[in-house]
């Protein structure tokens, strides 16, 4: 998942999406998705503003693609090319027992916690109602060296809490107690803005399409003075909305957020509470909680959390806000007695909290691409390997990520989390991969076909996440997240440094039209089309979040370039002044060169202006180069900064006016040479490149709003 940014994004992310603020998708990529954080390694430290500073002082940067979305159907009549993959994975299955089980795992997943500074990993699979493995390895504190316990150590799940939310709707909804495809304003007291004319319906929530852009701010809190409600995080952190419902997915904690709320609102209970009676008692899970931090008879449980090194002290628990979208505490044990009540439809011990046909409905795909890619249930989204259609929810926090599946065909469950911020990247993804093809093998290869010239340029261009924010600082971020799908000399669509596990650029050839498949692998992406026919978006495996194509002037190579060229002249204009004042200085009793005839120095204003804007790039920049991995997510402690950056950014704009001004007025000066004109008109003009950047990019932007 993190495979989808830029390391400089990674940062912001990395309390975005690692945070969760989730997933973006690729098996597992999905982390960058589920909190809502800047993940992280796909994330965004401090968004806006590193980003901004980031993209003056690395301007060579090369841009990147968010994740594809959802499209239409494949051509049956495309032309098969006779060209096919061979087979993927073994033909023969290992026997799917407990001691082949543990070897597996005991094979794995001590490598993977060397390999990326994990302290402990929590695991469990379950077939046919059996357990086959409950196992826990590492440690839950590492100083202490206290060991996992899969059956009484509480890992911090994420946005695998989404799926509680949506169990818990649908009790309500088959109580007659709320519609689906009802205006959610209904069931609330507060109103959700309007825009594009259309309400957001439950439904829409449930499918991350209800059109919301990203927020973060205080989605992460560790031991904060004070926590908000969750109706007050609602009210105060309301995002915009960047798509009509029901059209775009953009995977959205705070659609979940007002999906959890709206329980609260019509059960008449605290939310944490509802699901404690309704979800966690009948069905025996006693070691799961939605509190934040867990009830007293559960606090000691709580494994630590270590988001940079095992070395280093635990990062502290993380509340996660809104609750309804990533704050479940629970063990290994207790998700397999929930896997189990899904795969039994609804009932576990003669207790049940759903009907099966509610189950089914919840299974059933609400929104995809097209019939050949995975697809959004009712809160579960699917993920494909060989014949298995694995279903069910991934979590990220800064420090734990999580994985929860289940099969219905072969009646499996299986699950695994991370107590540290290593477990964010392919560990998931290899486990899934590596898990079904061990013992569910797919032999089918893959015909790809020929698709005009025409057909594959159109696909070329660049493109940005559908999860993103537009309006405010955080937009920044979304250079960062850019990528390019581009064609090789041999016509094999690449997009991006996406990559596969082994660290390849993966290359994506036609199966039929506008869907494409992972040479040698099984990832597919669809391209959506207009009614024109042009390539808008580009849907990848994971459904909740697509990639948009974007406009030239927004691409991060244009922005990058004026950057630079903008910084380069505003750093001479600097140069020249300190050269002629360290003169001034040192050779006091000589005479100071006047200019030529026809030359002028530039107006105090103009330097002041170059002045500004580089202090103000290289603060940022020194700021985020000393905080480095430490940068918490946004809260409103962030607030007097953003001000104070704000304050400097329009002071930098007003003297920017008069730089502009004053290149201007020099082409009408018949006393001043060309090259005078030139220097004033170019310095000018950079400012007016800065003076862009900050109002479209939103460094001069909403502070209370990220």
């Amino acid at each position: 998942m993190r495979d989808f940014f830029p390391p400089a994004a990674l940062q912001f992310l990395d309390f975005l999406v690692l945070y969760e603020i989730s997933s973006l998708p690729f098996p597992s990529e999905e982390a960058l998705n589920h909190s809502g954080l800047f993940s992280n390694r796909s994330a965004v430290k401090l968004a806006p503003i590193f980003c901004f500073a980031f993209s003056f002082i690395a301007p060579a940067a090369r841009p990147q693609v968010p994740k594809p979305t959802p499209s239409k159907k494949p051509d049956a009549q495309a032309r098969p090319a006779g060209d096919k993959t061979p087979p993927t994975t073994p033909s023969t299955p290992h026997v799917l027992d407990s001691a082949d089980i543990e070897a597996f795992f005991d094979g794995i997943i001590p490598l993977q916690l060397e390999r990326s500074d994990v302290a402990g990993a929590s695991v469990l699979v379950m077939k046919d109602g059996k357990l086959l493995l409950q196992k826990g390895y590492g440690y839950s504190n590492f100083k202490d060296k206290k060991h996992v316990d899969p059956a009484a150590t509480i890992f911090r799940l994420a946005s695998i809490s989404k799926l509680f939310t949506w169990v818990a709707v649908m009790q309500l909804q088959e109580q007659g107690k709320l519609d689906l495809d009802t205006d959610i304003n209904q069931y609330l007291d507060f109103q959700i803005r309007p825009a594009f004319g259309r309400p957001i319906t439950l439904r829409n929530l449930m499918t991350h399409t209800g059109g919301f852009e990203e927020e973060v701010r205080d989605i992460i809190l560790v031991k904060p003075t004070q926590q908000p409600s969750l109706r007050d995080f609602l009210i105060h952190n309301q995002p915009r909305r960047l798509f009509p419902p029901g059209i775009v997915p953009g995977y959205s904690n705070y659609g979940v957020g007002l999906g959890s709320y709206i329980v609260q609102r019509v059960s008449g209970q605290p939310f944490e509470q509802y699901v404690a009676d309704h979800i966690f008692a009948p069905l025996g899970m006693t070691h799961s909680t939605f509190y934040q931090p867990p009830p007293k008879d559960l606090e000691s449980l709580p494994s630590e959390g270590y988001r940079d090194s095992t070395a280093k002290d635990p990062i502290g628990f993380e509340i996660f806000n809104p609750v309804g979208a990533g704050g479940i505490s629970s063990t290994a044990a207790d998700m397999g007695r929930f896997g189990l009540t899904l795969l039994n439809g609804g009932e576990l011990d003669g207790k049940r909290i759903l009907k099966p046909e509610t189950l089914a409905a919840m299974y059933t795909p609400q929104f995809r691409a097209n019939d050949q890619m995975p697809a959004l249930g009712m809160g579960f989204y699917e993920t494909w390997r060989n014949d298995l259609r694995w279903i069910g929810h991934e979590g990220d926090l800064i420090a734990f990520h999580s994985l929860f599946f289940i099969e219905r065909s072969q009646k499996l469950i299986l699950f695994v989390s991370f107590n540290s911020a290593g477990g964010a990247g392919k560990a998931r993804p290899e486990l899934v991969q590596m898990f079904t093809d061990r013992y569910f093998p797919g032999n089918s290869s893959q015909n790809f076909i020929t698709m005009s010239q025409q057909d594959l340029k159109s696909v070329e261009g660049t493109y940005q996440s559908t999860r993103r924010a537009d309006s405010t600082k955080i937009r920044l971020n979304n250079l960062f997240s850019q990528r390019t799908a581009s064609l090789d000399k041999e016509g094999v669509l690449q997009i991006g440094d996406i990559k596969d596990l082994r660290g390849h650029t993966i290359k994506w050839k036609p199966i039929a039209k506008d869907l494409f498949s992972q040479v040698d692998g099984q990832r597919r992406l669809f391209a959506v089309r207009d009614g024109s026919g042009k390539v808008i978006r580009l849907a990848y495996d994971f459904p909740g979040v697509q990639a948009e194509r974007i406009a030239w002037y927004d691409s991060a190579g244009f922005v990058y370039a004026l950057c630079a060229a903008s910084v380069v002249i505003l750093a001479a204009v600097i140069i020249a002044s300190l050269y002629r004042v360290g003169r001034r200085l040192l050779f006091k009793n000589r005479p100071q060169p006047a200019p030529q005839s026809g030359t002028a120095w530039l107006p105090r204003t103009t330097r002041i202006a170059a002045w500004l804007w580089l202090i103000l790039l290289g603060g940022i920049f020194g700021f985020l180069a000393s905080t480095g991995d430490d940068l918490a997510p946004p809260t409103q402690a962030w607030d007097k900064y953003l001000y104070f950056v704000n304050t400097v950014t329009v002071i930098a704009i007003l003297f920017s006016l008069l730089a502009i001004g004053s290149g201007l007025i020099a082409w009408f000066r018949a006393d001043l040479r060309r090259i005078t004109q030139l220097k004033f008109s170019l310095v000018g003009l950079a400012c007016l490149v800065l003076f862009w950047l900050a109002i479209h990019w939103n460094i001069l932007g909403p502070v209370t709003r990220l």
